[in-house]
């Protein structure tokens, strides 16, 4: 990884940069996939008024709370082409952040999620200095858990919520993962450690 224009992690397949209003289009796209949608809504797109009335604003407001945390759009460093979006959403303190990602479905099974995860991970701690990265995901969710795995997150725990609208799965309960700082730390002098002897 290495840390670009504007502080935000790049990959070799992935551009991250800041989202703006001239995005609306592309995350409404994005969330009328319905596989895309499926651990989310059911299946259910998110309104254009939503995306551009609600959605939006939120995230381009939060850029000024905490500049280096957030929700990106995630670009192919080649073409450009919008693939999605990354997020390391903060606490209220800027302290931890929960990590996200939603790619288009064409993107899937080529690595994304997981090249933007470890990216956003390594970032976290190392640029941002949080104490903790975590995320959620329905438990039925296999392909989300990989991914968090991958990117060097642990189970924590399952937990269940109460939804006014449940989606298939919703019974199953939702998972929590995590890293904490020292837990990174400690991953990173292992290697370092491994070579030195």
């Amino acid at each position: 990884m290495r840390v670009d224009d504007g502080d935000l992690p790049s990959t070799q397949r992935l551009r991250l940069r800041r989202l703006t209003t001239a995005d609306v289009g592309a995350l409404v796209e994005l969330d009328s996939d319905p596989e895309v949608m499926r651990f989310l809504s059911g299946g259910v797109a998110t309104p254009l008024a939503t995306v551009r009335d609600e959605q939006l604003p939120r995230l381009l407001a939060g850029y000024d709370r905490h500049p280096r945390l957030g929700r990106w759009a995630a670009l192919d460093q080649e073409t450009g082409d919008f693939l999605g979006w990354f997020a390391l959403d903060p606490s209220a303190d800027g302290t931890e952040a929960e990590l996200g990602y939603r790619l288009r479905r064409s993107t899937w099974g080529r690595g994304l999620a997981t090249e933007g995860s470890r990216a956003l991970v390594r970032y976290a701690f190392e640029t941002v200095g949080v104490r903790r990265v975590w995320a959620e995901t329905m438990a039925v969710n296999e392909r989300s858990r990989r991914v968090m795995a991958k990117a060097g997150l642990h189970y924590v725990r399952t937990f269940h919520l109460q939804w006014d609208d449940p989606i298939p799965g919703t019974e199953h309960g939702e998972v929590e993962y995590e890293l904490r700082a020292e837990e990174w730390a400690a991953d990173q002098e292992r290697p370092a450690a491994r070579r030195a002897r």
